[in-house]
């Protein structure tokens, strides 16, 4: 691991803040955080704040997988991120756990929100519960009754254990 040179870190800032809404690359990447590139390519892979993982940067498309860690700075910075999903409180064991999220226990949800995009989950009392990848957009979450809405990645049960891999 290494710390990220300026374009580096001004790529990572750039990238958060078109994912996540502007200054939030900033919030997730100050100048603290470490990076490790690919051995083949050299390219920014895995982004760690404190030695604890916090992202990844999906060499398919560009863009910022989180990490329960990572999620948890953005709940810490802004008080309702653009990609905050809130579940019922009786099923946040299950989210916990890693279990995907369907339409019928969505309380609310970003409407610009856009199916495959990174999602933030809490309960009704802003507990962290995860983080994942829409399926369906934020409008469709609150008017679905049935289906899965999110597919969760990392629950916060499951961040304890092995590490974050895309």
């Amino acid at each position: 691991m290494e710390r990220p040179s300026s374009p580096q870190l001004r790529k990572l800032i750039g990238v958060g803040n078109y994912q996540f809404g502007q200054g939030m690359g900033s919030v997730l990447f100050n100048g603290k955080v470490k990076i490790e590139c690919s051995r083949k390519t050299g390219r920014i892979r895995h982004i760690y704040y404190q030695d604890q993982l916090i992202a990844t940067l999906r060499p398919k498309d560009g863009y910022l997988a989180l990490t329960p860690h990572a999620a948890s700075i953005i709940l810490s910075n802004v008080k309702h991120p653009a990609n905050l999903v809130v579940v019922e409180t009786e099923v946040s064991d299950a989210v916990k756990a890693g279990g995907d999220i369907f339409a019928k226990h969505i309380l609310r949800a970003n409407p610009t929100l856009r199916p495959g995009e990174e999602v933030i989950v809490t309960d009704e009392e802003s507990s962290l519960l995860g983080v994942g990848a829409a399926v369906l957009s934020g409008l469709e979450m609150c008017a679905f009754k049935r289906g899965v809405a999110v597919k969760l990645r990392k629950g916060v049960k499951q961040a304890d254990h092995a590490d974050f891999e895309v």
